[in-house]
């Protein structure tokens, strides 16, 4: 414990111990486990040098369940923490693996099954298996029709880049259409580009409608969200501008839709939303999204290093990628790839789950030949021509 004293399991532990204790730290490999799972509070200044010491020995760091000094709920770090090489997680991974400071801190992840039967977790993590599923076999005796309708929703005269990529990453799903409404100072660029879209008003036919991204947020960006959420039935994508202007101007449309809407929010946004500090959203993102997914009947997709799709009862971590996409332009190419995936058949959940597993992959594509420094946003979009599994 952090103020010295030792549970009944520590203690009986400690007496059956029959080597010795040493105070250096020092050694080819050192076995971290300081603190478990359980650490709630900052580390105590008994600890710090300790923590140190580890950190600047130059071994190879194995934490046992999570890094000692990591917060398991919430990924954050108490104070101080261990950087480890690799962590073995007992029985399944903990969520401070994986969400805030956890990603980097904890290394190679190793799952170690000692028998124990979690029937109730946080979350559920994506693992590339779980991908293909999403990407079934493509009959040849289809046709454009068979895999519907995307129509993307964005741009501005400022933003004209936004509207693109979210239009290309669209292209890239595999739905058979792909609709933009754009405004009228960028038709050129977006159809030069693009000549395989097709420029038209928001499509009510489509099976699903992405808005939002480069909009601006303002009332004419508003009412469009409200137009959309009171006549559209179809799978809705609200994104970046789409986000601020109801956060601005009011959430009550979202409780007025015959539409199956996902939000999109980073955790900027979702603060505005919540009308919280971000903060607050960063020590618990899955109940405060899940929170806002009930209260609001639509499925969130909370965009981070580590991102989180929750709706109902259910809630899914997808950790791909890397800071290649912590750059302008990944939240618009997302959205459009959630717009075709939900275009050819997915649901919200399913194309948010999908989507982000498949642009993150593409990152790690183009990380095997460039620097993430380097990687712009259209050499990720042309990626997943590799990244879809």
């Amino acid at each position: 414990a952090m103020d010295g004293t030792l549970s009944k399991d520590c203690q009986r532990e400690k007496q059956r111990y029959q080597g010795e204790y040493s105070s250096k730290i020092a050694g080819d490999i050192i076995v971290d486990c300081i603190f478990g799972t359980g650490l709630n509070r900052q580390v105590g200044e008994k600890f710090l040098p300790v923590i140190n010491k580890i950190n600047q020995s130059g071994a190879y760091v194995i934490s046992v369940d999570i890094p000692s000094g990591i917060n398991g709920d919430n990924g954050l770090v108490l104070g101080c923490a261990v950087r480890a090489n690799k962590t073995v997680a007992i029985a399944y991974p903990k969520l401070g693996l994986y969400l805030n400071d956890g990603i980097d801190y904890c290394g190679e992840v190793v799952i170690k099954d000692i028998g124990i039967n979690c029937q109730f977790p946080d979350a559920e993590l994506v693992e590339k298996c779980d991908i293909k599923k999403y990407f079934s076999t493509r009959l040849r005796n289809t046709h454009k029709g068979s895999y519907g309708k995307a129509c993307i929703v964005a741009g501005s005269k400022k933003y004209c880049g936004a509207a693109m990529l979210a239009v290309g990453s669209a292209l890239k799903s595999g739905c058979g259409y792909v609709y933009a409404t754009v405004p009228k100072p960028i038709k050129r660029q977006v159809i030069g580009r693009f000549p395989q879209c097709i420029i038209s008003k928001p499509n009510l036919s489509a099976q699903s409608i992405a808005v939002g991204m480069g909009l601006g947020c303002n009332r004419r960006s508003y009412r469009l969200v409200c137009k959309l959420l009171r006549e559209y039935c179809g799978k809705l994508i609200i994104d970046a501008d789409g986000l601020n202007c109801l956060a601005k101007y009011g959430l009550q449309p979202l409780k007025n839709t015959k539409a199956q809407v996902l939000i999109t929010p980073h955790i900027g946004e979702m603060s505005r939303l919540c009308k919280v500090e971000a903060s607050q959203i960063i020590q618990n993102p899955i109940k405060l999204a899940s929170e806002f997914s009930k209260e609001y009947n639509v499925c969130v997709h909370l965009k981070s290093a580590v991102c989180i799709t929750t709706f109902g009862n259910k809630s899914v971590i997808t950790a791909s990628g890397n800071t290649a996409l912590a750059k302008a332009g990944s939240g618009d190419m997302l959205a459009g790839l959630i717009c075709g995936n939900c275009a050819r058949g997915l649901s919200p959940f399913d194309a948010a789950v999908c989507s982000q597993y498949t642009l993150g992959y593409a990152a790690e594509v183009c990380a095997e030949s460039a620097s993430e420094y380097a990687i712009t946003s259209w050499e990720i979009l042309n990626a997943l021509n590799k990244s879809i599994v």
